[in-house]
């Protein structure tokens, strides 16, 4: 976190789950000032009084489809974090004009005001429904992926060309469920319980990349300092099985009480397993500690800002759910306990 000593980051989507952890813990950084964006009038007001005492945190109300208002909350910006986006599957699959206005236009606008203040450095976080896309969130957040890697490049004599050291450093970081989150099962499957239940499957074969919040927050900070220029780093995570999660959370939060657990399909566009990375993408991977950095096609690897990944560890295989080692329900007890998931 030292790199963000006397930085001013922006953060958009500031009061969502991972907006609003990014803030969190770039207020205990040695960060200059945070800037946070949203749409949400109300949560804004809360957040910006939350960290009134710290005399760092300011607050404006905007949205990512306002090209304008972006332009103008960015003058001074070192460092934009880009986490607003629609990100329900089935409201953007009703509403597809909306997902394309916010999650595509909108990292557009992000892109194009960050490159007109002279920002240093822009991450998207995406998500893994952005490979091979089974619906209109994934499709939205690849492009947003697309449009990084796209801004993070130049052309010379009709060539694709590096533009590296050449303006603002674009890149994108994917990780798969963040427990707890709005989107997750946890909250989802914690009221179910309360109420005494059923439980509601989609499948009791699905499974998900489980990471907690404060995780991947922490590795979306980290990403910033690893990114040179068009990569999408992959975080590594640990694979549970939707049942197993049902199954834990009920022996944990209902234990001797019989609460029923229900299969109900899953829904429209919904994947079995996820995949934060596609077979496609296996050829320019490499492996970097926590992470798994994925070169844009039009990288050239042997360029000196990759040097840190020569020498590196080279990915074999797609990272999918479905061909990761799950864990055991001992285990996922274990983690829950450990990272204090179920409180």
């Amino acid at each position: 976190m030292d790199g963000f000593r006397d930085k001013t980051v922006l953060v958009t989507g500031a009061c969502g789950t991972v907006g609003a952890e990014l803030v969190r813990q770039l207020a205990q950084s040695r960060a200059a000032h945070i800037v946070c964006i949203d749409n949400n009038e109300t949560e804004l007001f809360f957040q910006i009084e939350h960290y009134r005492a710290t005399g760092k945190v300011s607050g404006h109300l905007a949205d990512i489809r306002d090209r304008e208002a972006l332009k103008l909350r960015m003058r001074g910006v070192d460092i934009v974090l880009h986490a607003a986006a629609l990100k329900h599957v089935g409201l953007c699959e009703d509403s597809p004009a909306q997902a394309i206005a916010t999650n595509i236009q909108g990292t557009q606008n992000v892109i194009d005001a960050a490159q007109e203040n002279g920002v240093e450095r822009v991450v998207f976080t995406s998500s893994d429904k952005a490979v091979n896309p089974t619906n209109v969130m994934g499709t939205s957040k690849l492009m947003g992926e697309r449009l990084m890697t796209a801004a993070a490049e130049t052309t010379a004599n009709g060539h694709h060309i590096r533009a590296r050291n050449a303006g603002t450093v674009f890149a994108s970081t994917r990780f798969g469920n963040v427990l707890g989150s709005r989107g997750s099962v946890v909250p989802l499957f914690r009221r179910q319980i309360a109420a005494g239940g059923p439980i509601t499957l989609t499948h009791r074969d699905m499974t998900r990349f489980i990471m907690t919040l404060e995780e991947a927050v922490r590795l979306v900070l980290d990403s910033v300092w690893l990114a040179c220029g068009g990569e999408v780093m992959v975080t590594k995570m640990p694979v549970a099985r939707i049942e197993d999660i049902a199954h834990v959370m009920r022996d944990t939060l209902a234990p001797g009480r019989s609460v029923e657990i229900t299969e109900i399909g899953p829904k429209p566009g919904e994947k079995m397993y996820e995949e934060l990375m596609n077979d496609e993408e296996v050829r320019r991977t490499w492996e970097y500690g926590d992470f798994f950095v994925s070169l844009s096609a039009f990288a050239d690897a042997t360029a000196p800002g990759y040097a840190h990944l020569r020498g590196a560890p080279r990915t074999d295989r797609p990272y999918n759910s479905a061909h990761e080692a799950a864990l055991s329900r001992e285990a996922l007890a274990g983690y829950f306990a450990e990272k204090g998931v179920l409180g």
